[in-house]
């Protein structure tokens, strides 16, 4: 082919190129465009299930039958910590329990747990004149030097001491283990109860025979009665709302400013109700374990509104509480620990 030839066939294979596009894009409205891509359709959210408060959890692993879990408290370690029959108790949030086994001299019930300023666990015993330390790792350390009368419950001082309730007084153990009772400005014969520190820097204590003591970091105690009309006070919490709460297990939650101005409430508690330990919620509410045969966890509110719970409970004999991860953990007699939803 000469280039004459060459020269026309490209001609008329760019005219009829040209005569093509035109077609498509005027085509009479009888073509149209190229469908594109089909929308994605938008996924429906599927609704997160929510756990309706007062829902209980138990967790029984690891954790010896009937061994009277008694005290419990959230650890530095972000577990659960308690007291039982001869041991103490670790809890993790998924709910895997170790015990670690206690011995003393005169024999050992660990009663009251509390953190120290120490980042350890400090531990009382009921039976014994003694305090027990124990760390994250499980080591323990008891002390029973200047200790005269069976230490029942335990919580850490704003000093940064540990101080601890006895028959009729006061004692304060420091973090290397020396002690100093106090008993003056105390009844005679009463037996102090829980402990707890104040939002005015004191310590404060129930007493069995109807009383609220208040002692400063120097030892100096006052009691107040006013307005208290039942006995076997037992627990007590500093409150969202600057005051102190405390139990009466003759069905009533008692409230005392720290000037002393008490207020008791007890509607909404069961007639066999037996409120024994309160701890403050993240919630902004007061909850308390009922030791009766009948669980039950009760909340109050600031106002004074009770709610009891028993949704999951599946015994008696409950004991300590205390807020942590997912809620509220408590104690049962049977062998157990278990979460409240708040």
């Amino acid at each position: 082919m000469n280039a004459f030839k060459t020269m026309v066939v490209l001609r008329r294979a760019l005219l009829a190129g040209a005569v093509v596009t035109m077609l498509a894009g005027c085509g009479g409205g009888s073509s149209s465009p190229a469908p594109g891509p089909a929308p994605t359709a938008t996924p429906t959210p599927t609704p997160t299930p929510t756990t309706p408060p007062g829902t209980v959890t138990e967790f029984s692993n690891g954790i010896t039958p009937n061994s009277s879990p008694l005290s419990i408290t959230l650890g530095p370690d972000g577990n659960l910590w308690f007291t039982e029959l001869h041991a103490v108790g670790r809890m993790t949030p998924a709910g895997v329990g170790t015990e670690f086994p206690v011995t003393a001299p005169n024999g050992y019930v660990p009663s009251g747990i509390a953190v120290g300023a120490d980042g350890n666990l400090w531990f009382t015993n009921a039976i014994g004149n003694d305090v027990g330390r124990i760390t994250p790792a499980g080591v323990i350390t008891d002390f029973s030097s200047g200790i005269t009368k069976s230490p029942f419950r335990i919580t850490a001082g704003p000093d940064g001491n540990l101080w601890f309730t006895e028959n009729a007084q006061i004692g304060r153990i420091t973090p290397s283990g020396s002690v100093t009772e106090f008993s003056s400005g105390i009844t005679p014969g009463s037996y102090a109860g829980a402990i707890t520190t104040g939002p005015d820097g004191n310590l404060w204590f129930t007493e069995s025979g109807g009383k609220v003591g208040r002692i400063t970091t120097a030892g100096v105690v006052t009691e107040f009665s006013s307005g208290i009309t039942g006995t076997g006070l037992y627990g007590i919490a500093t409150g969202p709302d600057g005051n102190l709460w405390f139990t009466e297990t003759t069905q009533r939650i008692g409230r005392i400013t720290p000037a002393g101005v008490v207020t008791e409430f007890s509607a909404g508690i069961s007639s066999s109700g037996q409120p024994y330990a309160i701890a403050a919620g993240s919630d902004g509410n007061l909850w308390f374990t009922e030791s009766g045969t009948t669980g039950r966890i009760g909340r109050i509110s600031t106002s004074g509104t009770i709610t009891e719970f028993t949704n999951g409970i599946t015994g008696g004999g409950l004991g300590g509480i205390t807020p942590g991860p997912g809620g509220m953990w408590f104690t049962e007699a049977a062998g157990r620990i278990a979460r409240v939803q708040l």
